[in-house]
């Protein structure tokens, strides 16, 4: 039995779930996003409210149970209020700006670094601090990621690109021999 799975999902104003053999698809104010079913689960949707069920129980529709139940839930709030990332840039010379719909990158290299907005990916820059927005949290975590990579905060002076309220873990620098 799973805690998560057992939990119903609310379904808010102004957006629609519908269910097509395995495929739920939620819209609303941000967009439209679809999910397969595993073959183990269902759905069942009243009064605005939506359950996963499984359709058998066993030992692997357990463990599906309350991941699908988090995935359904996850589109129906991507659909209403959307997710987003902020990530920050520290370091001397280190810059971004905005190039059309993508960002144009300073950080240290020889040239500058150029990141192109995935379609449903929205970005906004003020000062230092990238905001990644859009309605599928899954490719916004990983939008997100393959930005903070393309420069790792680095340890002795924690310069580079990180999420906002990461905490760097600081290492001691060479010691003089006295």
């Amino acid at each position: 039995m799973s805690r998560i799975g057992k939990k119903p999902i609310v379904i808010p104003e102004h957006t629609t779930l519908a269910v097509a053999d395995r495929s739920v698809t939620a819209k609303g104010a941000k967009g439209e996003l679809s999910l397969l079913l595993h073959p183990d689960m269902t759905i069942a949707i009243e009064n605005n409210e939506a359950r996963i069920v499984p359709r058998v129980e066993n030992k692997n529709s357990a463990a599906l149970w309350g991941l699908y139940r988090s995935l359904v839930a996850n589109i129906v709030e991507g659909v209403t209020k959307g997710f987003e990332k902020k990530l920050e840039l520290d370091g001397i010379g280190y810059r971004v700006a905005m190039e059309g719909t993508g960002l144009l990158m300073q950080l240290g290299f020889s040239h500058p670094v150029r990141v192109a907005a995935p379609e449903g990916i929205q970005f906004q820059v003020e000062r230092n601090v990238i905001t990644v927005s859009g309605a599928d949290k899954a490719k916004v975590g990983e939008v997100a990621a393959r930005i903070r990579a393309l420069k790792k905060p680095e340890p002795y002076k924690g310069k580079g690109i990180h999420y906002r309220g990461e905490v760097i873990r600081r290492k001691q620098g060479k010691k003089s021999g006295t």
